[in-house]
């Protein structure tokens, strides 16, 4: 599957964009068919689990890898051919369960001494004149210069970025990662550490340049560049983003106390996630639960829209899923969800490029799109007269082991990391991060201990500053929209169409966030 914005049975949609004019986890390699052991979500009627139930498992022939209590899920793995019927007929408590090896889609706990968790958050100032800094436009769309000359964010606000991991000896990230808090998830059970997140892929070392690259002398700037990050490894090296995998972040984030995750994928093997089929239930039901468990814990969540050019408001078919194989033509309607920006309190981000219009490929959608942000267009949004390499698409940090077409690199002096690179990429992956960037600026500026779950702003006041402090921006005319004629849905073959007045619409939803705004609002 091309490179989209969820995840629910695995996934990497990392939203950067498709072959037609990007680069990216879009263009995905087919999943060849899993091995005879598989790893099952098992979706129980209670947010609990018993010791019987753990039992059943042992009965159906499976092993118990990590049970999720708190949200009544488990993961498990078996090479029963039967294990999904028998544990749920040996089982009254399980509601549902799924494997989730066959279903794939390609992308793409905080220390006290780290800082106080709760009153006003220390902050400081940052500066935008890094080595790469001037062709950072996406940066200045969102006037995030201007927002740096009153904080660059704060050490004790923290940032998950859920992804393929992030590359923790990059010279211009490394100061902010938090080991602590990094974990490898892709077994479903978490491993600690920022050595086991590594990044061996790409995709989470370029959406956390966005979020908080540090404001160092070399490279580029990030949004929140003195704010602590953490990999949090969900995405393989293949771009694929596995249930079990999601699940165990999203968790992992609630019970270490993040502030924001950023989630630039969606959810396989379903790209729309319809209530009525029971495998997609015990899928989409897991991952919500936990997502809502990460939320009820004071996270906030920011997570793509796609690069799909879909209407997510008025599905009508879906011809994607599943992605393991022949894609099956299915009529979808509006049971039929993405994972996870159509969850309720995800804030859904789409794309724009340099000219502050939307990007050829950023789906959309009235109630699905809360704010717009960069995330680059090479087509319609060309910057080739002043940066011939990146042509409109956005630059950030990039592991040096990994190919990179359209690059930029500085010399280090450090034997060890000898080179930094950086890396254009465009997608709604990209969008994401600078509003979880954002998110994270709004927190630093404005945690003030009134939120009982970690001490600082709840995920609703987030992105209620987020929306209200965002450029009201108007659906296009008629003369712009032309622009989009060879751009129609991926999904149905429809054209693109905007719905919705300046200060909400399906395109841009509230606007193009403003970091100055964001940070000088009075709450």
């Amino acid at each position: 599957m091309r490179l989209s914005i969820f995840v629910v049975v695995a996934v990497i949609a990392s939203l950067v964009m498709p072959a037609s004019g990007s680069e990216g986890l879009f263009a995905r390699p087919s999943v060849a068919q899993a091995a005879s052991t598989q790893t099952y979500v098992v979706l129980y009627t209670q947010q609990a689990i018993s010791a019987s139930s753990r039992d059943v498992i042992r009965q159906a022939g499976g092993t118990l890898i990590y049970a999720y209590d708190q949200i009544g899920v488990a993961i498990a793995s078996s090479a029963s051919a039967t294990f999904r019927d028998d544990v749920t007929r040996l089982d009254r408590a399980v509601e549902g369960a799924a494997a989730t090896a066959p279903f794939a889609t390609k992308l793409r706990d905080v220390s006290d001494a780290d800082g106080p968790q709760s009153g006003d958050l220390p902050n400081s100032p940052a500066t935008d004149a890094d080595t790469f800094s001037a062709f950072q436009w996406d940066m200045q769309q969102i006037k995030t210069p201007q927002a740096h000359a009153i904080t660059g964010g704060s050490r004790s606000v923290l940032v998950g970025d859920i992804d393929t991991g992030l590359d923790y000896r990059h010279p211009d990230v490394r100061a902010n990662v938090d080991d602590a808090n990094s974990a490898n998830c892709l077994t479903g059970a978490p491993v600690p550490g920022m050595v086991a997140a590594d990044d061996d892929e790409g995709h989470g070392t370029h959406t956390a340049g966005t979020i908080a690259a540090a404001a160092n002398g070399i490279g580029i700037v990030g949004v929140a560049p003195n704010v602590r990050i953490a990999g949090i490894k969900a995405g393989n090296s293949d771009g694929y983003f596995f249930a079990q995998a999601v699940i165990c972040a999203f968790y992992w984030a609630g019970t270490h106390h993040f502030d924001v995750t950023n989630n630039s994928y969606f959810a396989d093997p379903w790209y729309f996630n319809c209530k009525n089929d029971p495998e997609q239930r015990a899928i989409w039901k897991a991952e919500a639960r936990a997502i809502r468990f990460a939320q009820q814990q004071g996270v906030t969540v920011v997570a793509a829209l796609g690069n799909f050019e879909d209407d997510l408001a008025h599905p009508t078919q879906d011809i994607i899923s599943p992605d393991t194989g022949p894609g099956v033509v299915r009529t979808v309607h509006n049971d039929c969800v993405v994972i996870p920006v159509e969850i309720p309190g995800v804030i859904g981000v789409s794309g724009t490029g340099s000219r502050r219009l939307k990007t050829f490929y950023s789906s959309y959608g009235v109630g699905v799109t809360q704010v717009a942000a960069p995330g680059g267009d090479s087509l319609l949004q060309s910057t080739v007269a002043t940066d011939p390499i990146g042509r409109g698409r956005v630059l950030s940090t990039y592991p040096a082991s990994r190919p990179c077409n359209r690059r930029r690199t500085e010399p280090t002096g450090d034997p060890t990391y000898p080179t930094a690179l950086y890396c254009y990429l465009q997608g709604t992956s990209m969008s994401s991060p600078h509003v979880a960037g954002l998110a994270a600026l709004v927190i630093s500026r404005f945690g003030d201990g009134k939120t009982p779950q970690n001490g600082k702003l709840a995920p609703g006041e987030v992105q209620s500053i987020i929306s209200q402090t965002a450029d009201p921006t108007p659906c296009p005319t008629a003369a712009e929209l032309a622009l989009y004629a060879p751009f129609p849905s991926f999904s149905n073959g429809a054209p693109q169409r905007c719905q919705g007045g300046p200060g909400d619409n399906s395109w841009f939803g509230k606007g193009i966030v403003n970091a100055l705004n964001a940070v000088t609002h009075t709450p």
